[in-house]
């Protein structure tokens, strides 16, 4: 990792990709989206990232591996970059969170069941007469 005098690092985008265990392509969409801050830019224009940018690249990807959508990432990265948060504002968020995987886990489960169903019906011959063919197109 490259490092100013300052202390501060000077990574390229493939230094940030590199420490926070991401991509390019990620790192572009992330800032393109707004959760990443425009990079400071060295004198040749490369951009330059340092310890604060990974930590952030970091938390994003943590909060989108828990599963939360943009949207929450961006009030959660409010709250934090205001430093005006509470315990209890993260506490709704993550209780939110866990609410949408709730109902996430009940409509795999149906889906589960639905498949399973039809694979039993399968004589898993080889004849071109498949009952989870004809299953899928009955409801079109």
């Amino acid at each position: 990792m490259a490092e100013a005098l300052d202390g501060e690092l000077n990574l390229t985008r493939k230094g940030l990709a590199e420490a926070a265990g991401s991509n390019i392509e990620t790192i572009r969409y992330y800032e393109h989206k707004g959760l990443l801050p425009t990079p400071r830019r060295a004198a040749n224009g490369y951009r330059l990232y340092g310890r604060t940018d990974i930590r952030r690249l970091s938390l994003i990807m943590r909060l989108r591996g828990l599963g939360f959508p943009l949207v929450e990432v961006r009030q959660f990265l409010a709250l934090v970059d205001g430093g005006t948060y509470s315990c209890g504002e993260i506490h709704q968020i993550a209780s939110d969170q866990i609410a949408r995987i709730a109902g996430r886990m009940k409509d795999l489960a149906k889906i589960r069941r639905r498949l399973t169903t039809m694979a039993e019906a399968c004589g898993r011959g080889d004849v071109p007469d498949c009952p989870i063919i004809d299953d899928l197109f009955s409801d079109l």
